[in-house]
């Protein structure tokens, strides 16, 4: 259904003048920060963008278990290994819970797969840089899952109520990877010199495409308008990656470890920190499917799913054989 919708999905914003008395209806309803139910009425485009981006999260927290999964049987420590194997259980979880969320726009599960497994869905181009050493997944802790906590609880507050719902237990969890993650690099940065030489240079590396997870400049978002209309985003791209930016830099300094942007400096007249632009080309080129890891990460999903249909096909074979019985009774 959302491949048939995207094709023509209008750009742009409506006016009130443009909308038919069931859309201002719709619209009104938004304003007044009612949630959406799946049987309530909607355009066909919030529907559609709705589809989009709890798929595009969904297949992010599914894709987002392969860097920390990798590491799993290395982790340094007996506690180490159990705290990482509830964290990527917790993703699998979290996948679970957005995918039932989009089921309930009338896109079945097995449709989302396919369309990230033919490359027409995205995830989040953060899962696909590579985690070199401990000190990695530490930071993907961290970092990105604490940006990733700055997007969600706004979408606690999303207009679509199953969505806004999801995300309620999501951020809980979320929030212990995060302190997780930054344990993690609080021991290395406390360590020895190598420890904190390896934390750094994780950070280093995974700032930039860090800051990115929030999407481009509003300037250049395609989606952001619309969806800030519609209050299935309540914050802006540029908001939420300031946000992110002025709460880590501190941690940061707390670690003594550098900053890993020389563009960092507080400015007192804003009452935030300026920092330097990512390499915006780098990010489209990832999301076109040319980054370090692209291929790997979607030939694991590919291979994982085409793996795992025996078992689905047994549990759908019992269901059918149960659902006769039952039918005979």
């Amino acid at each position: 259904m959302y491949a048939q919708m995207i094709k023509t999905a209008r750009s742009g914003v409506k006016n009130r003048e443009e909308m038919s008395d069931q859309e201002r209806e719709f619209q009104d309803r938004i304003d007044r920060d009612e949630k959406i139910e799946p049987k309530d009425w909607m355009p066909d485009d919030y529907r559609a963008t709705l589809i989009r981006q709890m798929g595009q999260h969904a297949h992010s927290e599914v894709v987002g278990q392969l860097p920390e999964g990798n590491w799993i049987t290395r982790a340094p420590t007996l506690e180490r290994k159990a705290i990482l194997l509830a964290k990527v259980q917790d993703e699998a979880g979290h996948g679970l819970y957005l995918y039932s969320a989009a089921e309930t726009l009338g896109e079945s599960r097995d449709e989302l797969v396919r369309l990230l497994h033919e490359g027409r869905m995205k995830y989040s181009s953060i899962f696909n840089y590579p985690t070199l050493n401990w000190a990695d997944i530490g930071a993907v802790g961290w970092l990105v899952d604490g940006a990733a906590i700055v997007n969600q609880v706004a979408l606690q507050r999303t207009s679509y109520g199953p969505y806004s719902r999801a995300m309620i237990r999501i951020c809980k969890e979320e929030s212990f990877h995060a302190r997780q993650g930054y344990h993690a690099i609080m021991q290395m940065a406390f360590g020895t010199p190598a420890q904190k030489a390896m934390a750094q240079d994780a950070v280093n590396r995974l700032w930039f495409p860090a800051i990115m997870m929030f999407g481009p400049n509003d300037s250049e978002s395609t989606h952001s308008e619309q969806s800030m209309a519609w209050k299935i985003k309540v914050k802006s791209n540029d908001e939420l990656r300031q946000q992110f930016v002025d709460q880590t830099v501190p941690q940061i300094e707390y670690l003594g470890l550098d900053l890993p942007d020389p563009g960092i400096k507080w400015n007192e007249e804003r009452g935030h920190y300026d920092f330097s632009d990512p390499d915006w080309n780098e990010f489209f080129d990832v999301i076109k499917g040319n980054g370090p890891c692209n291929v790997d990460r979607l030939k694991d999903r590919v291979d994982a799913w085409e793996d795992g249909a025996w078992v689905r096909d047994g549990l759908l074979a019992h269901a059918r054989k149960k659902s006769a019985r039952t039918a005979a009774e």
